[in-house]
């Protein structure tokens, strides 16, 4: 035979095949132990004579499925079976993979607030110093969990994110008959924001909102629009004013931003000035640490339109454009690319789980993924073609894990994707 189609003997092939098996259930045994240690405070919900798989099989197999694209469970299931040979190597199994009703009654009854403790905690060992992070927060309507017969509306969940780490750092329910008003403190509570800068839509726009922020030691950027009439209409009309007397006398930052991309072009001016400038401002003092008024204006050609928007925000921060317009233009990110991502990659929206605690759990589960994907930085490529890798190549599902669960993490240097 010629040399370059020399084969191995057997015997070589089988202790080289078994090195590589040894090496890869060491690295995903390691992983394994993580996630049962981050996940393990969860009860099981089940009594005990319905007990034929272990809960933790449960919830890695759950994990590991959401992260390569399940939508549901039968889809878990059917990932499960799919790679049953592989998952063999480190989760118990004692009675093979659980059918998709098991998945479903077990996150039925999980406890939302013990998967969620886990879920922070993980998120904690990710992120380092919160210095100087922008952390937008908005909500989101998850649009298919509603159930019309129980008379049961959609599930409504308010979000943090880390715009320059790209992770969700946690998640709150709206409670039925509330609103986010009330659900906006319960999440400030749960993080150690000390040096961010929070940026808030209108809805979160409130004194004891914003006073909270400062008490944790953190700065604000807080829309303000018509539901304060009298301060948003005094802020209005002081700016147009001087706008239009080109902000004579007056201490003003200014900045201006030209972008152009997707057929668009659009120009952002932002303008801010000390809190003092306005004179007889309605109740300033209401506003904890309150030092600077923005307006921001924002006109967009697009090919067959111009349209303009002025919007008005209250902060924290000294008067500074630059970095006032950078944390406003940052706050979008939180619909770009975490509830955008979640409904287009994810199919958020579409999912009609929704018994239960069961939408509120795949909800976080689809964040985990969400950030164990945003968190794999070698494989360039979008988030469905990373999502669709670790479908396909076991290998590839270890590296993504490894950026969260495991210390030492693989050398970012070596890239995956090849030209």
């Amino acid at each position: 035979m010629s040399q370059g189609f020399e084969s191995k003997s057997a015997g070589a092939l089988q202790n080289s095949r078994g090195q590589r098996k040894s090496k890869e259930i060491a690295d995903i045994g390691s992983i394994q132990q993580s996630l049962v240690e981050h996940f393990g405070d969860i009860k099981d919900p089940r009594v005990e004579r319905t007990k034929k798989h272990q809960l933790t099989d449960i919830l890695v197999i759950a994990i590991l499925a959401i992260i390569a694209g399940a939508q549901g469970w039968e889809d878990i299931e059917n990932y499960g079976i799919s790679k049953q040979t592989w998952l063999e190597e480190f989760l118990v199994l004692p009675n093979g993979i659980p059918s998709d009703d098991t998945f479903g009654r077990v996150f039925e009854f999980i406890d939302p607030e013990a998967l969620n403790r886990c879920f922070l905690q993980w998120v904690e060992t990710l992120v380092g110093s919160m210095g100087g992070e922008i952390i937008p927060i908005d909500g989101k309507t998850i649009r298919g969990s509603y159930d019309r017969n129980q008379g049961q509306s959609a599930l409504h969940v308010i979000s943090a994110w880390a715009s320059e780490q790209r992770l969700v750092l946690a998640q709150v329910k709206v409670e039925d008959k509330s609103n986010e008003i009330t659900a906006i403190p319960a999440l400030l509570e749960l993080l150690d924001i000390t040096g961010a800068i929070i940026t808030i839509d209108a809805m979160g726009t409130q004194t004891e909102i914003a006073k909270q922020i400062v008490a944790k030691k953190a700065d604000y950027v807080l829309a303000l629009k018509a539901n304060h009439p009298t301060l948003h209409s005094q802020v209005e009309q002081w700016f147009e004013t001087e706008k239009a007397n080109n902000f004579q006398g007056v201490d003003v930052s200014d900045d201006k931003r030209i972008e152009k991309a997707h057929h668009r072009r659009e120009i952002r001016e932002v303008w801010s000035v000390p809190v003092s400038a306005i004179p007889q401002l309605y109740q300033p003092k209401a506003w904890a640490g309150l030092q600077s008024l923005v307006i921001v204006v924002r006109v967009r050609h697009l090919w067959n339109k111009t349209t303009r928007e002025v919007q008005f925000y209250l902060t924290s921060l000294n008067s500074d454009a630059q970095l006032i317009g950078r944390a406003i233009r940052k706050h979008w990110g939180i619909e770009n690319e975490a509830h955008w991502t979640l409904d287009c990659t994810f199919a958020e929206d579409a999912c009609r789980i929704r018994s239960f605690h069961s939408p509120q759990n795949f909800a976080l589960l689809r964040r985990f993924a969400l950030n164990a994907l945003n968190l794999e930085q070698t494989y360039k490529r979008s988030l469905r073609q990373k999502m669709k890798r670790t479908a396909m190549d076991n290998n590839y599902m270890i590296r993504v894990l490894s950026c969260c669960f495991i210390d030492n993490t693989l050398d970012s240097s070596n890239c995956l994707c090849q030209a």
